[in-house]
């Protein structure tokens, strides 16, 4: 895997702008700190702007190749998803899904990958404020079942009682997905009963979406299936 500079760019409610650049190894989840271009040393997010918050995202986390997923990490958890993009490939600034003041220990995890990686990954944000990612890496032509990056565990285990509200979803497959050119929500009779097509970051950066959202139980699944 290559070793690659992976930037993001923030505007704080202060006015301040975040520069953030880190070289990463590609397909190892690295956290991105700030660039020494404009600050004394690379520090972590919440140190950098503790008790300030992110009203801009100028850049999203932005890798050269491929990138599957990122968000704000606090104290070993998913506080808040954030939008990916190639460079070169990006859209207009946008507000974060989340505002909330930056506390010291707040980290940006970012996994960037090689533009032929075929992770996938589905960013989700529920009624009750949760923010969850999702993940798989496609082999073969197959079912595959997402699980929680940070636990292990489906979407129903993670997400039960919760409803969907807000998603998006990366893969660079895309004719090889059969599952509506990205990932279904399945009931506990297997049936699909909501899902979010994915966006294959070098062609477009993925837009959330409001609509094919689901009210999630226990035994649902977020299913990806590929024809190749």
């Amino acid at each position: 895997m290559a070793s690659v500079s992976v930037q993001a760019s923030f505007m704080l409610n202060t006015g301040e702008v975040v520069d953030l650049k880190t070289t990463m190894t590609e397909g190892t989840e690295t956290e991105l700190q700030t660039s020494t271009d404009y600050a004394v040393a690379a520090v972590s997010i919440g140190q950098f702007a503790d008790g300030k918050v992110i009203t801009q995202i100028l850049q999203p986390p932005t890798a050269p190749n491929g990138i599957a997923y990122a968000y704000i990490d606090r104290r070993g958890e998913i506080l808040c998803v954030l939008p990916v993009a190639i460079a070169g490939v990006q859209n207009s600034p946008e507000m974060p899904l989340r505002s909330f003041s930056l506390q010291a220990g707040d980290t940006i995890r970012v996994m960037a990958n090689t533009a032929a990686d075929k992770e996938f990954a589905y960013s989700v944000v529920t009624s009750s404020g949760v923010h969850a990612i999702f993940a798989a890496t496609p082999t073969s032509a197959n079912n595959y079942e997402l699980t929680h990056i940070k636990s292990g565990q489906g979407l129903g285990a993670s997400l039960t009682g919760q409803a969907i509200v807000c998603h998006f979803a990366t893969s660079v497959q895309g004719s090889a997905l059969d599952s509506g050119g990205g990932v279904y929500i399945l009931n506990d009779k297997g049936l699909p009963v909501g899902g979010v097509a994915a966006t294959n970051p070098s062609n477009l950066q993925s837009e959330k979406s409001t609509s094919g959202g689901a009210n999630i139980f226990l035994n649902f699944v977020a299913r990806v299936t590929t024809n190749a």
